[in-house]
């Protein structure tokens, strides 16, 4: 919970996700924000992304981390998608060496609300919710083609069409279609 420990927590969960990364080469986090900002959590994500950890990261909002800088942040990419449905939701993933977490909450990766707001992150432990955001939530919101933006090293962002064989992939609308398929026990 932020203001206490939210940002300790990511940050040391950045660097397990690092040391994970040395034993067994299958590091990887996947962030689902509106806007990181905060210069000590964009630090850590350098650090992870020079240990050779895959960063995902989507950004709907501001984004203060140059990804695909060689020596500093080539294993980093930022996505933003902006399409009917507001993207509103944040999703911190660790693989944490198979051990996998996925927090979901209010908090983005941002000094005022890290510092100066009460946000909080909690943990989903059910296994069939954490399954499903993990192995088909969180993989649709990468793989969109119709929506989904890509942040150059300069900043700007560039529309990333499929491949020609590729069907396009619209997430908001495979959300809505495949809503049964992800929510099962919930309801």
């Amino acid at each position: 919970m932020a203001p206490v420990t939210l940002r300790t927590g990511i940050i040391d969960r950045i660097d397990r996700e690092i040391e994970n990364h040395k034993k067994n080469g299958d590091g990887h986090l996947i962030f689902k924000m509106n806007a990181l900002v905060d210069p000590l959590c964009i630090t850590a994500l350098y650090r992870a992304s020079q240990a050779g950890v895959k960063v995902d990261l989507q950004v709907r909002g501001i984004c203060c981390l140059c990804p695909g800088i060689p020596g500093i942040s080539e294993n980093i990419r930022v996505t933003s998608i902006v399409g009917r449905f507001l993207e509103h939701a944040r999703a911190y993933y660790f693989h944490n060496g198979g051990n996998e977490e996925i927090f979901l909450g209010s908090a983005d990766l941002m000094p005022r609300n890290l510092d100066r707001r009460v946000e909080v992150l909690f943990p989903i432990e059910d296994p069939v919710i954490r399954d499903a955001i993990i192995a088909k939530i969180l993989p649709a919101q990468l793989q969109d083609t119709v929506k989904l933006r890509t942040m150059q090293a300069d900043g700007t962002y560039c529309r990333c069409p499929p491949a020609q064989a590729a069907e396009p992939v619209n997430v908001q609308t495979w959300m809505v279609d495949h809503r049964e398929s992800w929510y099962d026990r919930i309801t």
